[in-house]
């Protein structure tokens, strides 16, 4: 019973929080013109959307580092190596993201931070991960703890963290097309990761990581608050480059990697569209889809935002169900 009432608590203090923060600063970044300018290829389609403000990330990410702060200082949560992980793969994939957002507003197009650049970010990243996981004792095995699979990975471990970050983040990133698209599916995610956390007894933390998964899905509930048709404010690379990598690393330290792909099966659909139609395209010279990612392509379909956003969070949570059971049931 303190479980459910710790993760109903956790949310609704998320929720308040970033609703609360929203009202403030949605009016602060039209003031300081922080706003999204759409591609040239969408122009027709969501032409609308020009202007309306970016970086609207700080909404969720803000409250729900704070909350986990306090928390920690009233000891409500527990810090432990893995917690520290979880956050600091927030705060720095977040922190990218708002360099990339930055960057893209400053020059009036949607070209930010270079591929080599956030590359090396997320190198950066990894490495640190790789460090606090082995020095707190972690070792570098691939345990599919569902399934019963041990393997030693060594030093490719580092490598493997980068990969999964890395696939994550940009999942989410390309997932970001649709008002209240990514965060819907992003909300239903962490809260299947929030009920795995508290089943996976053997992560160090896993309580409080848990614990941050339902402050975070509070909070995008709040931030989708304004994010919903018609959205006030996008979260921009902000927040879905934080979003995937987090996903990513409470998998990793979950040992719920394949979870993971059930899990976010939605952003793993939309990126291997992606995938498909370059290849396509570059050796074949055919499309396959109308438009890339895939939620355009359906767009081109006829389908109405709203209805799109409603299938794919439909999908989202069948997926988030079948990754509960597998992670935690089966």
């Amino acid at each position: 019973m303190l479980i459910l009432a710790k993760a109903i608590l956790a949310l609704m203090i998320g929720f308040i929080s970033s609703i609360l923060l929203g009202l403030v600063i949605i009016p602060m970044l039209k003031r300081l013109k922080v706003r999204q300018n759409v591609s040239v290829f969408l122009k027709d389609t969501h032409k609308e959307k020009n202007g309306t403000p970016t970086m609207g990330g700080l909404i969720f990410i803000i409250p729900t580092i704070l909350t986990s702060i306090l928390l920690l200082f009233m000891g409500k949560i527990k810090f432990s190596e893995n917690l520290l992980i979880v956050l600091f793969v927030f705060l720095s994939y977040a922190f990218l993201g708002f360099l990339d957002d930055f960057l893209s507003i400053k020059r009036h197009d949607n070209e930010g931070l270079t591929v080599m650049q956030k590359l090396l970010g997320q190198l950066f990243i990894a490495v640190i991960f790789f460090f606090i996981f082995m020095k707190s004792g972690g070792d570098p095995i691939l345990n599919i703890h569902t399934l019963g699979i041990n393997i030693n990975m060594g030093w490719f471990y580092g490598v493997f963290i980068l990969f999964v970050l890395i696939a994550s983040s940009n999942a989410v990133n390309l997932t970001d097309g649709l008002d209240g698209l990514a965060g819907g599916l992003s909300l239903i995610a962490f809260l299947a990761f929030g009920i795995i956390s508290f089943g996976a007894s053997w992560a160090k933390g896993n309580e409080d990581i848990a614990v941050f998964c339902f402050i975070l899905v509070g909070s995008l509930l709040g931030f989708l608050f304004f994010n919903s048709h018609p959205a006030k404010v996008f979260m921009g690379d902000t927040g879905s480059l934080a979003l995937g990598a987090t996903l990513a690393s409470i998998a990793i330290l979950t040992s719920h990697e394949i979870t993971l792909i059930i899990v976010a099966g939605v952003f793993v659909i939309e990126t291997l569209a992606s995938i498909i139609q370059i290849i396509s395209i570059k050796f074949f010279h055919k499309k396959i889809f109308l438009m890339t990612p895939l939620h355009h392509h359906f767009e081109k379909l006829g389908w109405s935002e709203q209805d799109i956003v409603k299938a794919f969070w439909a999908v989202g949570l069948i997926l988030s169900t079948a990754g509960i059971w597998f992670g935690v049931w089966l």
